[in-house]
């Protein structure tokens, strides 16, 4: 299991080695208030081979005004005020997270969890290695830089955002000097494959070259190929949402991973890493019996008397490469033949002087 610290302090802006992501199961708030359903997430990523679950710790009061009209699908999610949906959800606070923390660990998986208030930042705290900040709060400047002002690692998410506006919220975290990373990220339930815009990983890089760059997935998970898109852009975080049952009613299940679509992504993320192997030129071992029988020597064209000074005519060059390489052509001519030389006779060196 990768640990988030570590995907911080192991990045190298010009590495472009592709590898296994840091991944993480958003349940957000799937264990709708329920201790066991939680403890179920919590053991379900883990057999999925998350190295992360995430939760969202809020209260509606301070998160929404009661005047705040939806923006999911109210076919999915018919709740059509954000301050009734966030009202059902809104449970668990310290001691609930205080446990949730504990069987994690027990687990052997990160606990994670997103804050959307001041209050819940300062507990979980004590209880998080990073701070995950939503696309939500990315405007939001109070509240970024109270949570970089704890000293830990930042984990932005960028969805609806324009470039100058990213620019801003980083300039916010820069101020207190911490690591941060970028998450692309379609702040849209369900998002649509054609609006999934991977391209913007790739541009974020650019634009942020020595930043650490993911993404957060709200594409509802089919095959998976979304996560492994990402991943070949480069994404090192992958976070989706996460649910122990995807036939749920609720804004957060149906377009969220189980943990079988955890297990496909991975399974062809590795064979995809294979096929990739690593970023550099360079022969590989499968190839030595090619890079000795299919190249080619330098090749006697026809019988060579003894003491002949060698021309270009007296050359060819064949398969195998057990001899004289014909990059070595020039230096090979105008030598002389210690003895007799038949023709399609391979040639070495100790044949000349």
């Amino acid at each position: 299991m990768k640990k988030i610290l570590e995907i911080f302090d192991k990045f190298k802006p010009c590495n472009i080695r592709i590898e296994k992501p840091y991944i993480i199961a958003e349940a957000g708030v799937n264990h709708e208030g329920n201790m066991e359903t939680a403890k179920r997430l919590i053991r379900e990523a883990k057999e999925g081979g998350a190295d992360a679950i995430k939760f969202q710790t809020y209260k509606a009061e301070t998160l929404a005004s009661k005047d705040s009209p939806s923006y999911w699908d109210t076919t999915k999610e018919p709740t059509m005020s954000q301050f009734e949906l966030f009202k059902k959800h809104d449970k668990f606070w310290k001691k609930e997270f205080i446990q949730l923390k504990n069987y994690c660990d027990e687990v052997d998986i990160e606990f994670l969890s997103t804050p959307f208030d001041m209050e819940s930042a300062n507990f979980l705290n004590e209880l998080m290695p990073v701070f995950k900040i939503s696309s939500s709060d990315l405007t939001n400047k109070p509240f970024i830089k109270y949570m970089a002002s704890f000293g830990k690692p930042i984990i932005l998410s960028t969805g609806a955002s324009d470039l100058s506006e990213v620019y801003e919220a980083v300039s916010w975290i820069e101020e207190f000097n911490v690591p941060y990373a970028l998450l692309h990220c379609v702040l849209n339930y369900p998002t649509l494959d054609q609006n999934a815009n991977l391209g913007m990983i790739p541009a974020l890089k650019k634009a942020f070259p020595d930043v650490l760059i993911g993404y957060s997935d709200h594409t509802l998970p089919k095959d998976m190929k979304t996560l492994e898109t990402a991943t070949l852009l480069g994404s090192l975080i992958i976070e989706k949402h996460f649910t122990h049952d995807k036939t749920l009613t609720g804004n957060d299940h149906y377009h969220a991973m189980d943990k079988e679509d955890l297990k496909i992504f991975l399974n062809k993320l590795e064979i995809q890493l294979q096929l990739l192997g690593e970023f550099q030129v360079k022969s590989l071992l499968a190839e030595e019996p090619a890079r000795h029988n299919a190249r080619r020597s330098l090749v006697a064209k026809r019988d060579i008397p003894k003491d002949k000074i060698i021309d270009s005519e007296d050359l060819t060059f064949k398969r195998p490469a057990h001899g004289i390489s014909p990059k070595f052509i020039d230096e090979l001519i105008g030598k002389k033949a210690i003895f007799n030389i038949e023709e399609d006779s391979i040639l070495q060196w100790q044949m000349f002087r």
